[in-house]
């Protein structure tokens, strides 16, 4: 008898793993009677060649083999022209090849989601060309903003990097006019996450002017934009961003002066 404590020691896995173990000793239980008897053999005779007892033996064709020993279930096979193929399957959950990405835009996503706010996920800018999205949008309604904010596990070309992101504002410009129904048009605003790496530390050390130049709203303000609705600056933003850390403020000049 398994006792109270026993039990709560099992793993979710041993559970799991015990319940599947049943499911499949089931299922091979009844493909030894279908073969066994498609060979016209008795359950003594099969069980003779194979070195169990015929009461074992009903107990595996009614799907109670569970304890049966590898070697058993193997020597059945061999012994029914049936030999056992057995591995294991692939990842339950494979990882894709952009999970780093897809980490920090689900950081950005479920701070929104937790805010309440209208959010969009690889939104493209152009019908024409659903290739060409951006990250994650964010529409703002309180302050009749719409928010592009381009994730970035690592920057090997700044420059372009840079021009993409002015194109995509570009483009969501023109959806800014429809966009929470009549009255002025939505400002279009940029803010870039930057995962918070070695690298790109050490990329905003070596390039301050130019990250001053091209994103000129407070990070520390731009943060409470991202974590809680507040009213996003005027200028373009760039935070630091982590999966578990989550969102942190970049300071271009105090990073500038570390190098």
């Amino acid at each position: 008898m398994v006792t109270e404590k026993a039990r709560d020691r099992r793993t979710k896995a041993g559970v799991e793993g015990s319940r599947e173990a049943r499911a499949l000793t089931a299922m091979l239980g009844g493909q030894v009677r279908a073969f066994r008897i498609r060979l016209r053999l008795t359950q003594q005779q099969l069980a003779d060649r194979v070195g169990i007892s015929r009461p074992r033996l009903a107990e595996i064709e009614r799907g109670h083999g569970e304890g049966a020993p590898f070697a058993t279930w193997i020597a059945l096979g061999l012994a029914l022209g049936r030999p056992l193929a057995v591995s294991f399957s692939r990842d339950l959950a494979p990882e894709p090849h952009d999970a780093g990405h897809l980490a920090l835009q689900e950081l950005v996503l479920r701070l929104a989601e937790r805010n309440g706010v209208t959010r969009h996920f690889e939104l493209p800018t152009k019908t024409a060309n659903p290739s060409l999205s951006v990250d994650v949008l964010l529409r703002l309604d309180a302050h009749r903003v719409l928010v592009i904010v381009e994730i970035w596990n690592r920057l090997d070309d700044l420059g372009a990097a840079v021009r993409s992101t002015h194109r995509k504002q570009a483009e969501a410009a023109a959806v800014a006019v429809g966009a929470g129904g009549s009255g002025e048009p939505y400002r279009v605003t940029i803010c870039w996450a930057l995962r918070d790496s070695a690298a790109n530390r050490d990329l905003v050390r070596r390039y301050p002017a130019i990250f001053r130049a091209e994103f000129g709203g407070s990070s520390r303000a731009w943060v409470a934009a991202l974590e809680h609705a507040t009213a996003p600056p005027s200028g373009s933003g760039l935070v630091w961003a982590h999966p578990v850390s989550g969102l942190g403020p970049l300071n271009l000049r105090r990073d500038a002066e570390r190098r």
